[in-house]
């Protein structure tokens, strides 16, 4: 395997995680057996063809919701793309943007009042965007993304909190799970045709998190946000070399 072919991080499901899925709906028979068997691969989509096959993911998965999807500019110098692979096929991807004078960020179009007191007051933004994992996919590869994503965005180029435009019916998921908070009131979210909310979170917190249960999985039945199922901290220093080397 060459060096660009190697993944950001892999893992494997461990026994017992086969009912811890993320997705709506009912579960895709391809990943209805054996998921304590798979190993996923993080990769960053820096070709064109990995681009399109996250772009494929995010549109089966909105357009299964009813949402309509905008045109993909993953590409841009202040955005990456992550995505999850397991034996070959593409199933969880996220766009992270880092915000600029030049670009600003997604949640702009809807929310730009509210970002922009954030920025009066200092605080450097990012946002996920474009997420999506496919249906009966283990909570892990959620987790994974979410923390590579930190990891580029705070570790790496200092930057110190999420935003993030969710459905509102999603809000609760966001708040439990990750530590998010109410920022913006629900108003129409013009990319994708639906009703948005915009939430918050302050990337020192989620270090915190990590730090307190990052690893620890045998955790999920007491501790019910996803942090347990992020890496453990020493986890941390691979992933950022290897996002640093631009791996893919």
């Amino acid at each position: 395997m060459s060096q660009d072919d190697q993944p950001i991080i892999s893992f494997e499901t461990t026994a017992g995680m086969s009912d811890l899925v993320v997705g709506e709906g009912k579960v895709d028979p391809a990943f209805d057996h054996n998921l304590d068997q798979q190993r996923f691969n993080i990769r960053m989509a820096n070709s064109r063809g990995k681009r399109e096959a996250a772009s494929l993911l995010i549109k089966k998965m909105y357009g299964w919701r009813g949402y309509s999807v905008d045109p993909d500019a993953s590409h841009a110098l202040n955005k990456i793309t992550l995505f999850a692979e397991t034996e070959g096929a593409t199933v969880g991807t996220m766009t992270l943007c880092l915000d600029d004078a030049e670009s600003g960020l997604p949640a702009d179009e809807n929310f730009r009042d509210k970002l922009d007191e954030l920025r009066e007051r200092g605080r450097l933004l990012c946002e996920p965007s474009r997420l999506a994992i496919d249906k009966g996919v283990t909570k892990r590869v959620f987790a994974a993304l979410i923390h590579i994503s930190y990891i580029y965005a705070h570790n790496i180029h200092g930057y110190t909190d999420y935003v993030i435009e969710v459905n509102p019916r999603h809000v609760v998921f966001y708040k439990r799970m990750l530590g998010f908070q109410d920022f913006g009131g629900e108003r129409p979210c013009t990319r994708v045709g639906a009703p948005a909310v915009l939430l918050h979170l302050d990337l020192s917190y989620m270090g915190e998190q990590i730090r307190k249960y990052g690893g620890l999985m045998e955790l999920h039945g007491s501790e019910r946000s996803f942090y347990p199922y992020f890496f453990p901290t020493w986890d941390e220093p691979g992933i950022t070399g290897r996002l640093k080397q631009g791996r893919t």
